[in-house]
């Protein structure tokens, strides 16, 4: 197989390897795909939850049944990005092994164990002509998925989609395709198990580019469409989507430490904020430190940085603050001058833009300036700047006293997560079983007729 790679093409993110369907062709598959997918949805729509975890179930053994030939094709998928040039990251975030598999196994476990959402009653009234009115959750439909390099994505989706009563249709980054396949398959290999439709999860990853443009397109066909990824990825959706689109943001997320915070722990939150795993969209990508503190509290947060080989972007003030200690440390090449492109850039690597700020003030227009409205952090003990910093955000998830690495399905008890959603129409935030799900209003009378 040969890599194409098309470095002007707007799908940033959706290369194909081999040799590309022509866009007629990849039409074709996408419609017959979703058409396949819109079938098979209806033989889980009303299955008890019963069914749909013992579907899940035998999902996570599939997995690991399937262990040797998953990780033979993410190897693949591996060596294929080192000699790509792909960055350190990026690859982390592409990486698996028999302890990533396993807990990715269990993730449809953790999944298999939350409520059904389907069938739950949002409200309900009885009316003054006696009306009785209830609201309930079901299920979205054929969901569509267009994603990067991030095999656990694969899994997770399929895992809220079958619990969610959904068919998914998955449309892959090329650079996990290998991975993608395997885990597919063994998806599939499932559900036929539990004399399900295999087609209740499907890839079009065969399809190329043209693919993602057809499944953007294929609207009566797909009822909603999730993009997860990097900005150009996701700009691309949503501008050229006629399917409804569920907007999943990219991460520049911001740190605030502020002149009451407990300095030693905020040392240790932007640490892990950072660097715990820098290829994801809820690492931290920018620090502000009140002024009050920043002679304190920037040298020990810069070399507890420099320890974990992350660069600092620092702006006048905080590299003057640093500058004796990257010296001292042998940590030149370490500490760089800002630009103004810094701070609206998330980096996914080892790299932290750093600003001092003289108030909250300050900082909160800082991050209103320059957020893609996914995490922002405030680590303070004065109640009323906590209370401040949280009414001046309009992000999807403030953490206090806490790292931005918590913006994560499975932190914050969903099992698994479709993405992290930036806008405010459906869902915002972590996505997981409910925001696949809409209502149907449910209208019970006794032969009442309308005056």
């Amino acid at each position: 197989m040969v890599l194409r790679a098309d470095a002007d093409s707007s799908c940033r993110g959706l290369f194909f390897y081999g040799v590309p369907m022509n866009d007629v062709e990849a039409h074709e598959l996408v419609t017959a795909t979703a058409r396949s997918a819109r079938v098979a949805q209806r033989s889980l729509a009303r299955a008890p939850r019963a069914v749909k975890d013992a579907v899940l179930e035998a999902m996570a053994h599939s997995l690991t049944e399937h262990g040797e030939a998953i990780l033979a094709a993410n190897a693949a998928d591996l060596e294929r990005g080192r000699q790509a040039g792909m960055k350190a990251g990026l690859l982390d975030r592409l990486a698996l092994d028999s302890g990533r598999l396993s807990a990715i196994a269990d993730s449809l476990r953790e999944v298999a164990a939350l409520p059904d959402p389907v069938g739950q009653v949002v409200d309900g009234s009885v009316m003054p002509n006696g009306l009785r009115v209830r609201r309930v959750r079901v299920p979205l439909g054929v969901v569509g998925m267009i994603y990067e390099a991030r095999p656990n994505v694969t899994v997770d989706t399929a895992a809220l989609a079958v619990k969610s009563g959904n068919a998914i249709i998955l449309r892959g980054g090329s650079a996990a395709q290998d991975s993608n396949a395997a885990i597919v398959t063994a998806l599939r290999s499932a559900l036929e198990a539990q004399g399900l439709p295999a087609d209740l999860v499907s890839s079009i990853d065969a399809a190329g580019r043209d693919g993602a443009r057809a499944l953007m397109r294929a609207h009566g066909l797909v009822d909603a469409l999730v993009p997860r990824g990097g900005a150009g990825l996701i700009r691309t959706v949503v501008e050229q989507s006629t399917v409804p689109v569920i907007e999943t943001g990219s991460g520049n997320c911001h740190v605030y430490v502020d002149a009451s915070a407990d300095l030693e722990t905020a040392v240790d939150i932007i640490v892990n904020a950072k660097t715990q795993r820098v290829g994801v969209c809820n690492a931290a990508e920018t620090l502000l430190v009140h002024a009050d503190v920043a002679a304190t509290y920037l040298p020990v947060a810069a070399r507890a940085l420099w320890d974990k080989d992350t660069v600092l972007h620092t702006d006048p003030t905080a590299h003057q603050l640093l500058t004796e200690a990257a010296a001292d440390g042998g940590h030149d090449d370490l500490l760089t001058e800002a630009t103004e492109a810094d701070w609206d850039t998330e980096y996914g690597s080892l790299d932290l833009a750093v600003r001092v700020v003289k108030s909250l003030e300050e900082a909160i227009d800082h991050i209103r300036a320059h957020t893609t409205g996914h995490t922002e952090a405030v680590l303070a003990q004065d109640v009323s700047v906590i209370n401040d910093f949280i009414a001046g955000m309009d992000s999807a998830a403030v953490m206090v006293n806490a790292s931005t690495r918590f913006t994560d399905g499975g932190q914050l008890g969903l099992g698994a997560e479709l993405g992290i959603s930036t806008q405010k129409l459906h869902a915002r935030g972590p996505m997981g079983l409910s925001e696949l799900t809409t209502t149907t209003w449910i209208v019970e009378g006794d032969g009442h007729i309308r005056p």
